[in-house]
């Protein structure tokens, strides 16, 4: 490598550090370690601005923005409810079930955003039925984290996937003539919700009398929610539609999220909706700056040509098998974004393993691979998910003591062996082989 590679290399790798450690705030690190790449001629502050992908960052600002009209509703308050009732009394079960419906919200929501919401609600549930609130709400958070790589809106790397390599809406669902993330991803859930219930739920009593807990929920404003809900389906829709509009995802997006709050205000009483300043000021600033500074970052790596030097280091081994450099991928990947804050190394990643597609290597199946490594190892630690330092907070609270490592990891640990194992065989037969044959 040249002197302008070691420096992107080392900016990088000391900025990914600093990230990982949380010595110093993860945006503040991220937007020095840019500044410093191009004042070290790394890039320009052109290039920086060239490689952020502004599509993407106008999907999360338009989703997150109706997703915050949506937590107001009351909706996720009924449907946790509903599923108490559907528990039928079951303590186990409801947990599957609260399970399953995070992980549900999150293809459409941001994580931290279903575990927020999804949270208040398990936890008076958890309460009455008389079940710790630490593998309840640690159960919504792997949820949450789950799912968000089904569909293309639900979280970061489907969207880093669409950037890099242009994934669609419903190449998510079929794609090449075979199935992809939805349901390979909602086939690994059922799985490992099964396998979890078997390992610390199923012993649990039944609560005989439902009524007598006294828990009920409605949704306060019907006209409100409606409004919300249809939008928030209609965008979702011609999202899935795109190719046909003709327009970017995120133009979508924000022009879902804008018409929203126009239709709320003018609606104005009869919905008492938060205010479009409101709505900003709960967005997730924070992250959004993260994000940005990211895509500049890995940009740095791509000006400087680091990547196509890691694109020929990798390409002899998917060369003579590419079953075996599948399989590396995969079971690399999951333990270090346990470790490792995963949007960094699944974009990076995703970078070379387009380099490799230009050198004749088929990359869909390793794009698919990694992007679901990626996610699930994501749940083994809170180092690897921000989501989850959340609903262990919210864990810790609700007890009122620390959750010791040994414990989160005593239900981290499972979920992911299992999700991740369950995936890779269905990505092998799915994807892999098909293509090393």
């Amino acid at each position: 490598m040249d002197p302008v590679q070691w420096l992107a290399v080392t900016v990088f790798t000391v900025t990914i550090l600093i990230v990982i450690s949380n010595r110093l705030d993860s945006t503040l690190a991220a937007l020095a370690g840019v500044a410093v790449m191009i004042w070290l001629g790394v890039m320009t502050e052109t290039d920086a601005f060239g490689y952020v992908d502004w599509n993407v960052m106008a999907i999360l600002v338009g989703i997150w923005l109706i997703a915050g009209y949506f937590g107001r509703t009351g909706v996720p308050s009924w449907l946790s409810v509903q599923a108490l009732r559907l528990s039928g009394g079951h303590p186990g079960l409801l947990v599957m079930i609260l399970t399953f419906l995070a992980g549900i919200v999150s293809m459409f929501v941001d994580n931290v955003v279903t575990i927020l919401m999804m949270a208040p609600v398990a936890l008076p549930l958890a309460r009455a039925m008389g079940i710790p609130a630490t593998p309840v709400i640690l159960m919504i958070g792997f949820g949450a984290n789950f799912m968000g790589t089904a569909l293309l809106i639900g979280d970061l790397p489907p969207q880093m996937l669409h950037s890099v390599a242009g994934a669609e809406f419903f190449d998510f669902v079929w794609q090449h003539g075979r199935p992809s993330s939805f349901p390979v991803l909602m086939i690994t859930f059922l799985i490992t919700l099964a396998a979890m219930w078997a390992y610390g739920f199923r012993g649990r009593r039944r609560v005989a009398d439902i009524a007598a807990l006294g828990i009920d929920a409605r949704i306060p404003n019907p006209l409100f929610a409606t409004v919300v809900v249809v939008w928030f389906l209609g965008t979702v829709v011609a999202m899935s539609l795109r190719e046909l509009i003709g327009v970017k995802l995120g133009f979508i997006a924000l022009t879902g999220a804008v018409s929203l709050v126009l239709v709320l205000a003018l609606l104005g009483e009869r919905v008492k909706a938060a205010s479009f300043e409101e709505a900003l000021q709960e967005l997730d600033w924070r992250a959004i700056f993260f994000y940005i500074a990211l895509f500049a970052l890995v940009g740095g790596l791509e000006k400087s040509h680091v990547l196509d030097l890691l694109a020929q280091a990798l390409a002899p081994v998917f060369r003579d098998s590419y079953a075996l450099g599948a399989s590396l991928l995969y079971w690399v990947t999951v333990p270090i974004v346990g470790l490792v804050e995963h949007d960094a190394y699944i974009l990076t990643f995703l970078y070379a393993i387009r380099d490799l597609g230009q050198a004749g290597i088929e990359p869909w199946p390793l794009y698919w691979m990694l992007l679901w490594s990626g996610t699930l190892g994501s749940n083994l630690t809170v180092a690897g998910a921000p989501a989850l330092y959340v609903a262990l907070t919210l864990a810790e609270k609700e007890e009122g003591r620390k959750v010791s490592l040994r414990e989160f990891l005593a239900w981290s640990v499972p979920f992911t062996v299992v999700c991740a194992g369950v995936c890779y065989a269905l990505g092998m037969l799915i994807w892999v082989l098909p293509y090393a044959g």
